[in-house]
């Protein structure tokens, strides 16, 4: 029953790739079969993270329903990156789907961008390690990002930057601490020269995702932070000091425990799941709070879906 309601949902799903290049839209009324995009994603565009994480569940759907059409949705999307230029090698997160030309130059690992360069690596995991494209989208993708975007700060924290419009932004989101976990989970398959740089930027980026939860008062991460204006690993913007559950931290500390078997993983696992009982706890369940650096935590009153999924 599983298997018959998920292809029935595949097929219900399919006409969001109606559009000029295949690139589907963002949202898609299931009734009418009418797709648009968020307005507010630099003008029409689909999203990079979005469009990105579709192939695993669609390659999949083929094998379970013997239906080709699923994977060749989704093996049009990479004939339709393939041929796009892309700056520095990096991939933007807007993709106008009726031109299939790149809206906003904007760069990042972590929201917006963040799982379309997960589920490249996964694809080719889950293929048995068959789906040579998707391995060398991975690795020329990991290639560019440590060109273009990581940055090692004054005192030695190694961040992943985001690119917008030429421009670098010194700021780190907490989405982006997952690509520790992810760069780890990649390094075995690695050019042989380069398994052990993986590693060690792997163990790197960890660090400086543990040292932005280290330099709070809750000893919680903020949602961004920063290395700028004289500071590292710190949220300087009230927008970006809140905690909301999030999982990337504690996700990355997991796999680099399970790579390495070093107790410091377990031990910043081990912190971090102190802090969250001490301040999110509350008689319901547990909240995000509203600013890591206060003494006294302001809990938001929502305990997000991805917090029993994930980060528990």
């Amino acid at each position: 029953v599983f298997r018959r309601k998920a292809i029935e949902l595949g097929e219900k799903l399919l006409p969001a790739f109606k559009t000029p290049t295949g690139i589907p839209w963002a949202l898609l009324n299931l009734k009418s079969g009418i797709g648009r995009n968020w307005p507010w994603a630099s003008g029409g565009s689909s999203i990079l993270a979005e469009y990105g994480t579709l192939h695993l569940e669609f390659v999949h759907l083929s094998r379970l329903s013997g239906k080709p059409v699923f994977a060749e949705k989704v093996m049009n999307i990479r004939k339709v990156l393939n041929r796009l230029d892309k700056p520095q090698g990096l991939y933007p997160n807007y993709l106008n789907p009726n031109s299939g030309q790149w809206g906003q130059h904007h760069v990042s690992v972590g929201g917006l961008g963040d799982s379309f360069y997960e589920y490249l690596l996964k694809a080719w995991i889950m293929s048995d390690k068959q789906d040579e494209e998707a391995k060398k989208l991975y690795y020329d993708a990991l290639k560019a990002i440590e060109a273009g975007l990581i940055r090692r700060s004054s005192s030695g924290l190694t961040y992943i930057a985001e690119w917008k419009g030429g421009l670098l932004e010194h700021k780190m989101g907490h989405l982006t601490c997952f690509a520790g976990g992810m760069i780890a989970l990649g390094a075995d398959g690695a050019a042989e020269d380069q398994t052990g740089h993986q590693m060690e930027l792997a163990a790197e980026i960890t660090r400086t995702c543990h040292e932005s939860y280290a330099r709070t008062n809750l000893k919680l991460g903020p949602e961004a932070f920063r290395f700028d204006g004289g500071v590292e690993a710190i949220a300087t913007r009230q927008n970006e000091k809140y905690f909301i559950l999030r999982p990337e931290v504690i996700e990355t500390y997991m796999y680099l425990w399970r790579f390495t078997h070093d107790p410091k993983y377990r031990q910043w696992g081990w912190e971090a799941v102190q802090a969250l009982e001490q301040h999110c706890r509350v008689e319901g369940g547990y909240s995000g709070v509203r600013d890591v650096y206060s003494n006294t935590p302001s809990h938001d009153d929502v305990q997000q879906s991805f917090y029993l999924a994930e980060t528990l």
